[in-house]
């Protein structure tokens, strides 16, 4: 042993191992969260209408 490490380990806080492999679980269900309190609010007829006007501009039509 070195003079730069003392006698007693260090106790680390390990990364809870559920999380750290199913994280993308809790990314999941947010998503899927958000979408539907959009859902509720009626944001999907709004999102579709300007996603229908951007694509007509783009090709010209509208």
């Amino acid at each position: 042993m070195g003079f730069w490490r003392s006698d007693r380990e260090e106790v680390r806080a390990k990364p809870c191992v559920w999380i750290k492999s199913h994280g993308w679980v809790v990314g999941l269900l947010t998503g899927l969260l958000f979408l539907g309190i959009g859902l509720l609010q009626g944001q999907l007829a709004l999102i579709w209408r300007k996603a229908a006007m951007i694509c007509m501009e783009c090709i010209g039509i509208g």
